[in-house]
């Protein structure tokens, strides 16, 4: 299992983040890893049980998953993906601050059957994807969220 834990700040809105990033399309503009990501189940404002499919670059292999909405809150935000070789839980969680919100980015993979063999040489590419992350999310906030 790998486990990331990211948390930064940007300058807009809690109910406004949470709303943009609920949309779980949008993580094409802050997950460096992402090509494609398609809404599969529930129309209008995301919610609990929406679904989508995610397709990504890792490692220099397509990676397909299956997202779906696990948990939509006020503060929080959680998405699980799964396919045959893994589930990725994407955990953002959100507190007001005095200059916006600052958001908590914590992700899980767990690996499956032979695949759990590869967790401790994949942990440092999985890092940096989480460093990226705390540039890429804000920007993408922040271009889609203008003031």
């Amino acid at each position: 299992m790998v486990q990331i834990h990211r948390s930064f700040t940007v300058s807009r809105q809690l109910t406004d983040v949470v709303d943009y990033l609920a949309d779980f399309a949008h993580v094409v503009d802050w997950d460096p890893g992402t090509q494609e990501c398609t809404r599969t189940h529930g129309r209008g404002d995301p919610a609990e049980g929406t679904t989508w499919h995610n397709v990504s670059l890792f490692r220099g292999r397509r990676t397909q998953l299956d997202y779906r909405l696990e948990r939509r809150e006020t503060g929080r935000l959680t998405f699980v993906g799964t396919n045959k070789t893994a589930t990725s839980t994407d955990d953002l969680t959100f507190e007001p601050t005095d200059t916006g919100t600052r958001i908590t980015y914590d992700a899980t993979i767990r690996f499956h059957g032979a695949a759990r063999l590869a967790d401790p040489f994949l942990r440092k590419e999985f890092e940096r994807l989480g460093d990226e992350i705390t540039h890429t999310m804000p920007n993408a906030v922040h271009a889609a969220l203008p003031r």
